[in-house]
């Protein structure tokens, strides 16, 4: 009876064990997907020397400060109206179905809800399908990882074809 009672207690102590360790395995994956939402804003401008203080040598003031205007351009799309300018200034743009983005597609049902992400960085304009469901074309191919978007390319979301103008 003292053999019985030892093996019992040991598969309980297991069957804690198992279980804790799946507590916290569960918690950890929580935790992570919850902290890759929160990366760190990369900055979307930089100044080149001469900007701070004095101007540059044979630059014109206006011409030291001016940047390009980066937009997207709406070329087609049964929601929205086409001509349509969206600026892209230092933030990142959401466009989707859901109400909560930047670029809102609502009644587009090809679209997702989070669609796709356009992110100023400082080499460019990127672009960044989030896990949507019919995914994400520039230029008629689909993207399966960032892409640095060149001006005239045209990024399609469900049904709208948005174009990049720098």
């Amino acid at each position: 009876m003292i053999v019985a009672s030892t093996t019992l207690e040991e598969v309980l102590l297991a069957l804690k064990i198992a279980f804790l360790v799946l507590l916290y395995t569960f918690i950890w994956r929580i935790v992570r997907t919850a902290g890759q939402g929160l990366r760190l804003a990369q900055p979307s401008f930089s100044f080149r020397p001469g900007l701070a203080g004095a101007p540059l040598a044979g630059v014109p003031p206006a011409a030291a400060v001016a940047a390009p205007a980066r937009r997207l351009i709406v070329e087609q799309s049964s929601i929205l109206d086409p001509g349509s300018e969206f600026e892209l200034e230092s933030a990142e743009v959401t466009i989707g179905r859901g109400g909560q983005n930047d670029v809102a597609l609502e009644g587009d049902e090809f679209a997702s809800a989070q669609h796709v992400r356009i992110e100023p960085r400082d080499d460019g304009v990127w672009v960044l399908d989030l896990g949507s469901t019919n995914g994400t074309f520039v230029n008629g191919e689909r993207l399966d990882r960032a892409r640095r978007l060149e001006p005239g390319d045209v990024v399609r979301v469900g049904e709208t074809d948005l174009r990049f103008e720098a």
